[in-house]
């Protein structure tokens, strides 16, 4: 008995060590930078038996290999033991199975997937671990489908407010773009699947997508457009890129030889798989010859692609060598190697649509949720002699995990709104539920999404009388009211930009009334992409933002409403008052016709905003809490650097509220003596700390030198400016809590 006594004390006092070694490990980390996250490099040393494989196979099998074969494979060949490369797209999740010569559904029952938080979401947490999360989750999902590529993550600049696919995207700031795009790439080729990064580049409208010759000059495009891709490549080393729809001074992009052979091949050394968005292809011989890979289309005979029989005849009539089919033939090869699609020991087998993929989908949705106002303390929701909430809105029951133009997902849950709060509030409170408003379109002739048009969805303003009278009296006999308003699938969506900024469906009559008759009413507003809210933001007291947020978006919702979860979420881009403030409209530059010019240049989002001393109704990286957080003792581990040295950020935040929490700290540089055209402030670094209320944390953001650097057109690389930098610390670009100056040799 003392024996086991003794044992059980020596576990006991282990334990507390091992578990004070953790504190001490977690308190270093907190000083540290975030994670790192490194991707594992495309293989050579299969390229022996690639050369075997391709000196065996004939001119009509190589062809094959080149295109689409079904509507997400190439071809493969059987008698070599060469698989096709199975695609699935991925931006929320992986696609229902869908026919091979059409994009009807297969019909399966088997293919239920997890629905996740859209990218917009993602960005919002402002946490490239919980990037790797949604990769690494959406990635065993998709072996589990046996899919060899994801179609995502989709990384293009958010340039205006109106763009269709805003939701589908990270960020308006090509720092934290990059920071967020490596850790997801990463999490997906981790389970032995490719990554698709998409789309490759400068595609940032829908409207005229397809014929649209973008012109951007050159340090723009590699100040802003480029970082993302790069650090796909040179860092995550993404398996494969799509070619985007649009041109580039004057080529398609799918046949454009600087980006795609000499920026993204030469410079950036890239070895995978460059795939064609879908019917991008354009020619023949020039379009391979200029580094597309694999053509894929719509349904269209598979032997009638660019590179499909028209290749076979332009290389037998010697207008193109089988040297370079070769070459791009070996290109996909090495890749189904990397993925151990061919000779695939140990494979990862994945898994679909679990309670921790779930689990997943829920700890994003958490973290992105926008607290945007609550003057009055109505959040959290205090339930004390509460008996009856309204709950009122279309969007309070609405589903977006399929809809709309773009790719969604057959799931078998998507908890809404209503459903969260119910799942959430105590039995005996009575929930008063009313539509509000009817999600109705009006016939739009222009809106045929074969050539794509600012056209968008026409929608009908006017409220149903029955509706808004129910509404209304829901408010009027409720102890209080949450309203869920906002946008859709329907309404953002792929193929198309919005018109303008308004609200849909009447719904901004809606709110004023309801906001009217009970001053006890949370707005939640569920969408993508920045709206007109201004009247909403000064008649209400309090106002949330979520986004198309995945298979457990009620109950997030419900909990951030209930304040079991401390909202964290900050804005990943800028919320303009009007759009004539945004860049691209503010200078005439948005949509263009044949081409498109992008006047404003390095001033995107809240660079534009900033240095124009323009007021945005919201600002990027804006959120509060349901705590106060309080920023101090900012300093620099010195006052003079070279150009290869880490500037090492200290500061301190203090949680001086009620409620643990977790505050995003932002790090802005600005160079005010600089002889360039330059931002008056970029995003350089941040960090997402979780702080327990009435404690202190001390944070180190690390910066390298390097990250001040701008692209030097003449020298084609970037260069550091010498002089004197201003470090700031905030919690959103307009909120900078303190700044300090360091000198650059």
């Amino acid at each position: 008995m003392k024996f086991k006594t003794t044992i059980l004390l020596m576990t006991i006092m282990l334990s507390i060590l091992t578990s004070c070694k953790k504190d001490v490990e977690k308190s270093t980390a907190e000083k540290t930078e975030e994670i790192t996250y490194q991707g594992k490099e495309i293989s050579l040393e299969n390229d022996q038996k690639i050369d075997s494989l391709i000196a065996k196979m004939t001119l009509e099998e190589k062809v094959g290999m080149l295109h689409g074969n079904s509507m997400f494979s190439n071809g493969g060949v059987e008698r070599l033991g060469i698989p096709e490369l199975k695609m699935a797209d991925g931006p929320l999740g992986i696609r229902e199975e869908i026919s091979r010569d059409s994009w009807a559904p297969a019909g399966w029952d088997n293919d239920f997937a997890t629905y996740y938080p859209a990218a917009g979401s993602v960005a919002a947490t402002w946490n490239p671990e919980l990037s790797y999360v949604f990769g690494n989750s959406v990635g065993q999902e998709a072996r589990a489908r046996d899919k060899d590529m994801i179609l995502s993550p989709a990384i293009n600049i958010i340039r205006t407010p109106l763009g269709g696919r805003t939701y589908e995207y990270f960020t308006e700031d090509p720092f934290l773009n990059k920071k967020l795009s490596v850790p997801f790439i990463v999490g997906i080729q981790d389970n032995d699947v490719m990554a698709c990064v998409k789309h490759f580049a400068v595609n940032n409208q829908e409207t005229n997508r397809g014929t649209v010759d973008v012109l951007v000059d050159e340090r723009t495009l590699r100040e802003l457009y480029l970082p993302a891709y790069k650090a796909a490549v040179t860092e995550a080393h993404a398996y494969s890129l799509m070619g985007a729809y649009n041109k580039f001074r004057g080529d398609y992009l799918c046949e454009n030889d600087y980006m795609l052979n000499q920026i993204l091949r030469g410079e950036w050394g890239f070895k995978g798989i460059v795939v064609s968005d879908w019917a991008a292809v354009h020619s023949t011989v020039k379009t391979l010859e200029n580094g597309l890979d694999i053509e894929m289309g719509t349904p269209k005979p598979f032997n009638e692609f660019f590179l499909a029989d028209k290749l076979v005849e332009a290389a037998k009539a010697g207008e193109i060598s089988e040297e370079e089919i070769n070459k791009h033939v070996k290109h996909i090869l090495r890749v189904l190697f990397q993925v151990k699609a061919i000779d695939g020991e140990n494979r990862i087998k994945g898994s679909l649509a679990t309670e921790a993929h779930y689990k997943d989908a829920y700890n994003i949705a958490a973290e992105s949720i926008v607290l945007l106002k609550n003057n009055k303390n109505l959040l959290p929701l205090q339930l004390d002699g509460v008996k009856s909430i309204a709950v009122i809105g279309n969007n309070a029951m609405k589903k977006n995990a399929l809809g709309g133009f773009g790719a969604g997902v057959k799931t078998k849950r998507e908890v809404t709104p209503l459903e969260g709060l119910q799942n959430r509030l105590p039995k005996d409170i009575k929930i008063n539920y009313a539509e509000g408003y009817l999600e109705r379109y009006s016939k739009n002739e222009n809106n045929q999404k074969e050539e794509v048009t600012l056209d968008g969805p026409v929608t009908v303003e006017t409220l149903d009388e029955v509706k808004l009278n129910e509404a209304i009296d829901a408010a009027k006999n409720s102890d209080m009211a949450i309203i869920f308003a906002g946008s859709n699938r329907d309404y953002e969506t792929e193929a198309s930009d919005r018109k303008d900024l308004s609200l849909p469906f009447g719904q901004k009559e809606l709110i004023e009334k309801v906001l009217g008759i009970n001053p006890n009413t949370i707005v939640v507003m569920i969408a993508g992409a920045p709206f007109d809210i201004n009247t909403i933001k000064e008649k209400s007291s309090a106002l949330i933002w979520s986004w198309f947020n995945g298979s457990e978006g009620g109950n997030a919702l419900a909990d951030v409403i209930l304040g079991t979860v401390n909202p964290s979420g900050k804005l990943p881009w800028t919320m303009p008052k009007k759009i004539e403030d945004s860049p691209a409209h503010a200078t005439h530059s948005f949509p263009g016709g044949e081409s498109v010019t992008y006047k404003e240049g390095l001033l995107v989002g809240y660079r534009w905003f900033d240095t124009k001393n323009i007021e945005p109704l919201y600002p990027f990286g804006y959120g509060l809490s349901y705590t106060t957080f309080e920023f101090s003792d900012l300093k620099t581990n010195k006052q003079t650097y070279s150009d290869k040295d880490v500037i090492e950020v200290t500061f301190n935040i203090k949680n001086s509220g009620d409620f643990d929490g977790k505050e995003v700290a932002q790090l802005y540089v600005s160079n005010p003596n600089s002889k360039l055209e330059r931002a008056s402030q970029e995003l350089k670094g941040f960090k997402k700390v979780d702080i327990q209320k009435g404690t202190s944390k001390n944070v180190t953001i690390l910066l390298p030198i390097k990250e001040l650097g701008y692209y030097n057109v003449d020298k084609k690389g970037w260069i550091v400016e010498p002089g004197t930098y201003k470090i700031r610390i905030g919690n959103s670009s307009r909120a900078i809590k303190g700044d300090v100056s360091i000198s650059v040799n």
